[in-house]
């Protein structure tokens, strides 16, 4: 009896010994801040629907719970589980596509009997660590043709969600996935052309913006809501009480929190419901409201040292699976922060981005939360030393 019970106690040592050895604590440290300052601020930005800050907290519990979990798992044990992943969430987008339920305009979930599910989500993850691994495993044999191979893989995915249509999401994956290209010695040669094309695209657009933003021009490439945004995104006042309202609002919000803000649940243009998505996509604008221009820099600090530790794990990884996989998480993490803020003040389209840790959302927290254990897993692991 006593030996069943100190093997039970060494069990549960050992597991709690190795929990604690599993974190990186920097990381950690400022995952728990933005846990603070998220809910801080999304308390206000509910306002009297506390069921929403309530279900908030239990997703950054859950979120915390599986970092935990991923973070115990080894890099070379993780990469047993990528495939899968992968094809699964192919095919769950493929699903969607054929059976998804469709809501406001757009068919991005998936009924699977016990729960509705968006698949796009899982992609966020699935395609970077499927890109890492395959670069992984033809390090000492790359060509031409495992590029085309990477970026068929990218595409599939790209595609699917883009026909949903989910903009947003599918900007997202294809980020993860370019970066993990990039990295993996994509020529800056092969870049250049594409960036000059994007670079005469947008010159062009602005250009002949009366033209292209008329009512009845058809851009073929784009949906109508897609066009509609670009639009309202050159030309705001074009459409001040419809779809130029959101960006309007938002830069309102920004400016008029000043220097200092008008203090914690002051804000006028959030407690009015002037905010559009004020506890989504628009977050952003609650919290400049009310912390001003010295709130919002404290915010951007705390992510660049999110950023720069995430960083610092990428550069001290300890494979090429390691490396390829937190250098494209920590610039996903990055183009989160840029493309949702820059949105919310009016220098990018709308297209329904969150920001990291601050936006309410179950299944981005849990994406997110997947994630950063991913990088604690990556920072912590230690190859066994190879025998002679």
């Amino acid at each position: 009896m006593n030996k069943t019970v100190n093997n039970i106690a060494n069990m549960i040592a050992g597991l709690i010994y190795k929990s604690f050895r599993s974190i990186d604590w920097p990381l950690m440290i400022l995952l728990v801040l933005f846990a603070v300052v998220g809910l801080f601020v999304m308390h206000s930005a509910v306002g009297g629907a506390e069921g929403r800050f309530i279900a908030q907290s239990k997703n950054f519990l859950i979120a915390l719970f599986v970092m935990w979990f991923v973070s115990l798992w080894s890099p070379p044990t993780i990469m047993k589980f990528v495939i899968p992943m992968y094809v699964v969430g192919c095919l769950l987008l493929l699903g969607v596509l054929l059976f998804g339920e469709t809501s406001k305009g757009a068919t991005r979930w998936l009924n699977i009997g016990i729960a509705r599910i968006q698949p796009s989500e899982i992609m966020k993850i699935a395609v970077p660590m499927m890109l890492a691994w395959y670069f992984d495993k033809r390090r000492n044999d790359l060509n031409v043709f495992d590029y085309l191979i990477a970026a068929v893989m990218l595409l599939v995915p790209f595609g699917l969600i883009i026909k949903q249509p989910d903009l947003g999401t599918a900007l997202l994956v294809f980020a993860s996935g370019f970066f993990v290209i990039y990295f993996a010695g994509l020529s800056f040669k092969l870049i250049l052309p594409i960036g000059l094309i994007l670079a005469v695209g947008i010159g062009l657009i602005i250009y002949f913006e009366d033209t292209l933003c008329k009512p009845g021009f058809d851009w073929v490439v784009l949906h109508e809501y897609q066009k509609t945004r670009v639009c309202t995104l050159l030309d705001p006042m074009s459409d001040s009480l419809g779809k130029g309202f959101h960006t309007i609002q938002g830069m309102i919000a920004i400016g008029s929190g000043g220097l200092y803000g008008k203090g914690y649940m002051q804000g006028t243009q959030t407690h009015l419901d002037f905010i559009p998505e004020q506890s989504t996509d628009f977050i952003f604008a609650v919290y400049a409201e009310e912390f001003g221009l010295f709130g919002s820099v404290f915010l951007l600090v705390m992510y660049t040292l999110l950023i720069a530790r995430c960083f610092m794990i990428t550069l001290n990884a300890q494979t090429q699976f390691s490396t390829l996989l937190a250098g494209a998480l920590t610039m996903i993490l990055f183009f989160y922060v840029f493309v949702n803020m820059g949105m919310v003040m009016g220098i990018l389209p709308i297209v329904g981005v969150p920001l990291p840790f601050m936006s309410y959302g179950g299944t981005a927290l849990l994406t997110l939360g997947i994630a950063m254990g991913l990088m604690m897993s990556i920072s912590k692991y230690v190859p066994p030393p190879q025998s002679n």
